[in-house]
């Protein structure tokens, strides 16, 4: 597929996204039932998550992809390793509720299952980020200087 194929894809999908969540917005309005309209609501908000991950794709291949500065780098590393830590907290907890849980209430065990299929992809894709994103475009200066003058006849240096 060619990337203006892979645009407009995007661009087409971002605009089914769009519509998913005005459509839920238009249903919860009505709707009085606390279970049901947080779930609408919920599909909604997924639906705002792959639109913005589908503006990320896109804006990938037609802007510039600049790499990341090694002390922002650093922080966002932290911040990365701190939600993946509390990722699997959350894992935790909702895997021992759904075993405690067993069978006695079908409608929490699906939404508490739902949750811990996301905080499942949630914690997967946070360690791909930090593992391919961070670390692999992380600019060090040093990486810079090696890449202008590693080449150069007097590495920087005047004479001949």
């Amino acid at each position: 597929m060619s990337k203006e194929e892979r645009i407009a894809f995007f661009e087409e999908q971002i605009e089914v996204e769009k519509k998913i969540v005005e459509t839920a917005n238009r249903i919860v309005k009505g709707v009085k039932n606390p279970l049901v309209k947080e779930m609408i609501v919920a599909v909604a908000l997924d639906s705002q998550k792959h639109e913005t991950m589908l503006n990320a794709l896109r804006n990938r291949l037609t802007g510039p992809s600049p790499g990341i500065d090694e002390v922002v780098s650093d922080e966002i590393g932290e911040a990365i390793q701190e939600h993946i830590e509390l990722e699997a907290e959350a894992l935790n907890q909702y895997k021992r509720f759904l075993d405690d849980l067993c069978c006695s209430d079908d409608k929490e065990k699906i939404v508490i299952k739902a949750i811990y299929e996301d905080e499942l992809r949630h914690h997967e894709l946070l360690r791909w980020i930090f593992k391919t994103i961070v670390q692999k475009e992380t600019l060090i200066e040093e990486d810079i200087w090696d890449d202008m003058w590693k080449d150069a006849f007097t590495h920087g240096t005047p004479g001949g």
